[in-house]
């Protein structure tokens, strides 16, 4: 009896630790990047999940997808989702100084 309760006080600890260390926090990133696309403007100047930096042309909500300009007069269609962060070149250049040292 000791060892069930014992194993279930474990194993009920450990699957606290892992919502709290992963679960938990890809729902508040989830959450974070719903609430930013949601948020989406014309004029934004944006990052690609894949990595492509534009500007935001227009946002078509009920259908999920913007049309982002990536040089002058090429414009493409894409996922809402799929535009990750704003462009801060300041930030990326801080990150790649990082990622070199």
């Amino acid at each position: 009896m000791e060892q069930t309760l014992l194993f279930a006080i474990v194993l009920l600890l450990a699957l606290g630790a892992y919502w709290s260390l992963v679960i938990f926090p890809r729902q508040r990133d989830f959450q974070k990047r719903q609430q930013y696309v949601s948020q989406l403007q014309t004029g934004d100047e944006m990052i690609t999940y894949g990595g492509i930096i534009g500007r935001v042309v227009s946002v078509e909500a009920e259908q999920g997808t913007a049309h982002v300009e990536i040089a002058p007069g090429v414009i493409v269609r894409v996922l809402s989702v799929a535009l990750v962060q704003p462009f801060d070149p300041e930030k990326i250049s801080e990150s790649a100084r990082k990622a070199q040292s």
